[in-house]
């Protein structure tokens, strides 16, 4: 390790009295959650996977992941720019984005950082497990609509977005921002979305305006946005060269997290355990459900495994290219302790894996679920 520590090192440093400072996100760790890892915890919620069973999800059962503080935004007076490499500069209200012409996208946001907690060791950050999933039908502006009405420049190679919410993460005073190739931001189907499953956004969702970017991870999908500016140069904020980034230890620069990953989950049959969440399965016929997604193909098979034998589930259409597929699979419970796991395979061959391979920042986990379950 080199002595100079870069803006991508978290190492924890020691006061002379010998207490260790508040740790660093994604500085691994050994131990329990930290309290500062229960507080994300508390401000941020995952999608129960009962919720599973809904084409679309509530927005109160939606996954949600704020970094800094929810802005309060007076959509009376609020403003969208548009400018950079542009011929013509726009600025645009709530009012105006209403009138301009309008699409609804099913899309499945799942957050990168998805599965974190079931790393050993734990990179310290918000420790989701496997339920930092939703998909919901995201109403709005076409973002290549009003690129073309701004006349993006030929020499254009990126556009960023950013968001209001306000903060300092790895020492960096910021408000969050990310950026999309320009190929990436003209394709049709990225939305700005002031509607979510019909309705106005919750304020936790990004009211009045946000991106939604189908198919990648949901940090792409910027929140309470403020202004959009095209660039000749690649974009450089600490959410785009920092932070996201699959990286090995605190000094490698890494590369970014983009497209999600295959991924399957199962709504756990039967009733839980109140602490446990350990399921009780009555004995006799149960059908095994659940959802499959990928950013980067369409998912091809899904497989479920009883006690590490597998079998070929029956897949439903999505409602979209970026929506999760249902998939159901019988299966004649014997009484006893069982394992249940399922896993996903896209069009491109990419299949979810039985372990996950680590980083250091925990980003693009996907590995398989597992449910343990007795049968009475």
């Amino acid at each position: 390790m080199p002595k100079q520590l870069s803006r991508h090192s978290s190492i924890l440093k020691t006061p002379r009295h010998g207490r260790k400072l508040t740790p660093h996100p994604g500085e691994p760790s050994h131990g329990p959650l930290t309290a500062e890892e229960l507080q994300l915890a508390v401000r941020n919620h995952s999608m129960p996977l009962e919720a599973l069973r809904n084409d679309t999800t509530p927005p109160g059962l939606h996954y949600v992941l704020t970094h800094f503080d929810i802005p309060f935004i007076d959509a009376e007076h609020w403003h969208l720019q548009i400018g950079g490499a542009v011929q013509r500069s726009l600025e645009l209200n709530l009012k105006a984005l209403r009138r301009a012409p309008q699409i609804s996208v099913p899309v499945t946001l799942e957050c990168a950082g998805n599965g974190r907690s079931l790393l050993r060791p734990r990179p310290l950050s918000q420790p989701w497990q496997l339920e930092a999933v939703g998909t919901a039908v995201w109403t709005g502006v076409p973002l290549a609509y009003l690129l073309a009405q701004a006349g993006v420049e030929d020499d254009a190679v990126e556009v960023v977005f950013t968001g209001a919410d306000t903060g300092v993460q790895g020492g960096v005073r910021q408000q969050f921002a990310r950026s999309l190739p320009i190929a990436e931001a003209l394709r049709p189907d990225i939305v700005l979305a002031y509607r979510m499953n019909g309705n106005e956004l919750p304020p936790q969702h990004g009211y009045p305006l946000r991106l939604v970017v189908p198919g990648w991870y949901g940090m792409a999908s910027v929140k309470w946005l403020s202004s959009i500016k095209v660039l000749t140069k690649p974009f450089d904020g600490f959410q785009q060269a920092v932070a996201y980034r699959y990286q090995q230890d605190a000094d490698d620069a890494g590369t970014p997290v983009s497209w999600i990953k295959v991924r399957s989950l199962m709504i756990p049959p039967g009733v839980p355990d109140f602490f446990t969440r350990s399921r009780m399965v009555p004995a006799g016929p149960v059908m095994l459900t659940g959802r499959a997604w990928s950013g980067e193909g369409a998912v091809q098979r899904v497989e479920v495994g009883i006690d590490g034998k597998w079998a070929q589930a029956q897949l439903a259409h999505p409602a979209a290219p970026f929506a999760w597929c249902a998939w159901s699979m019988p299966w004649v419970a014997d009484p006893g302790d069982h394992e249940l796991a399922c896993r996903a395979t896209d069009a491109t061959g990419a299949t979810q894996p039985l372990e996950q391979a680590w980083n250091y920042q925990g980003m693009g986990n996907n590995v398989v679920q597992r449910i343990k379950a007795t049968v009475q």
